[in-house]
C-alpha cells in the first residue's frame, strides 16, 4: 500500500509564533501515534523566529540583538546549526505520520518525504536537487552554513542550498520538517549569532533562494508547495481538532517558551 492510499490532511499556510509552530509538530506525532491520523502543513513564523538546533551552544546566539529585534526564540527537537525563519523570507512545512508506515531507514525515509518538496520547486520553476557533494562548514552554529549534506540538504543548480530538512522520531511516529529560503534576509540572519565567523559575501555564496532563482511571487511559491503536498498524498483539506490546538498551546507555554528548553535543552516536561 503506497501512502497516497492513506488518508492525509493539509493544513494549508498559517502563521503562528515559533515556540506554538514546534509544539503543533509533536502534537502531531502524538495523534499520528495515538489515532493513525497523518498531517502535511505549510506554515510561517510570527514573529520572525530564530530556531536552535537541539544540542545549540546557547553562547553562539546573540540575546540581546533577538530580543532588541523582536526575533522569537525557540530550540527545535531536530539536530543542526539556528534558523533564522523570517516572516516573509521562509516557508516551512512539515510531514507527520506513525512510524510503522515509513521505511525504518533514515536515507530511504527522507528520500520519500522530500518527494513533494522537490515537485514543489519544480512547480516554482527552480532547478532543485539533494547535494550531490558534500562542501566544507562556514560557520557551524547556523544551519544554513554548516557542511552540505546529500542526504537532507536541498540545493539550487547552482550548487547553493536553497533548504534544509530534519527528521525525528517521537511516540511511534515520524515528523520531518523544514525550512524553505524564498528571500533571502542575511544580515538579520547572521545578525542573531554572537561574532559570526562568516560575512554576508560567504553566506549569499552558499545560500540562495526561491525568488532568485525563478521570480516567483510569495503567494504563488506557497500555492506550488501546498499543491505538491496534495498531490503525493492525495490529501484532504484539514484542520487542527480544538485538542489538538488545545494541548499544543499548554505545550508551547510549558515547552518551547520556556528559559530551560530553549536555553540549556532540558525538556521541562
Amino acid at each position: 500500500m503506497s501512502l497516497a492510499d492513506r488518508e492525509w490532511r493539509l493544513i494549508a499556510e498559517e502563521s503562528r509564533p515559533g515556540p506554538l509552530n514546534m509544539a503543533l509538530d509533536e502534537t502531531a506525532a502524538e495523534s499520528a501515534a495515538a489515532e493513525g491520523v497523518r498531517t502535511l502543513r505549510v506554515y510561517r513564523w510570527e514573529p520572525s523566529t530564530l530556531s536552535l538546533g537541539y544540542h545549540q551552544d546557547p553562547e553562539t546566539i546573540d540575546w540581546d540583538y533577538c530580543e532588541r529585534e523582536g526575533v522569537t526564540v525557540t530550540r527545535r527537537p531536530t539536530g543542526g546549526g539556528a534558523i533564522y525563519h523570517d516572516d516573509y523570507g521562509d516557508i516551512s512545512y512539515s510531514v507527520v505520520a506513525p512510524a510503522e508506515e515509513l521505511p525504518g531507514d533514515l536515507m530511504e525515509s527522507y528520500e520519500l518525504l522530500c518527494e513533494p518538496l522537490l515537485d514543489a520547486f519544480d512547480g516554482m520553476g527552480v532547478d532543485a536537487q539533494f547535494a550531490d557533494e558534500e562542501r566544507p562548514a562556514v560557520y557551524e552554529p547556523a544551519c544554513y552554513l554548516r557542511a552540505l549534506h546529500p542526504a537532507h540538504d536541498v540545493v539550487a543548480g547552482d550548487g547553493r542550498k536553497i533548504s534544509g530538512n530534519a527528521q525525528y522520531r517521537q511516540k511511534d511516529a515520524v515528523v520531518q520538517h523544514g525550512s524553505i529560503t524564498f528571500a533571502p534576509r542575511t544580515e538579520r540572519h547572521l545578525d542573531c549569532f554572537a561574532d559570526p565567523d562568516a560575512t554576508a559575501e560567504a553566506f549569499d555564496d552558499r545560500v540562495t533562494s526561491v525568488h532568485e532563482q525563478s521570480g516567483i511571487d510569495r503567494s504563488g511559491a506557497v500555492a506550488e508547495l501546498e499543491a505538491a503536498l496534495r498531490s503525493w498524498g492525495d490529501a484532504h483539506e484539514g484542520n487542527w481538532s480544538e485538542s489538538e490546538l488545545s494541548r499544543a498551546r499548554e505545550r508551547a507555554r510549558e515547552k518551547y517558551e520556556s528559559r530551560e528548553w530553549t536555553r540549556e535543552g532540558d525538556d521541562p516536561l
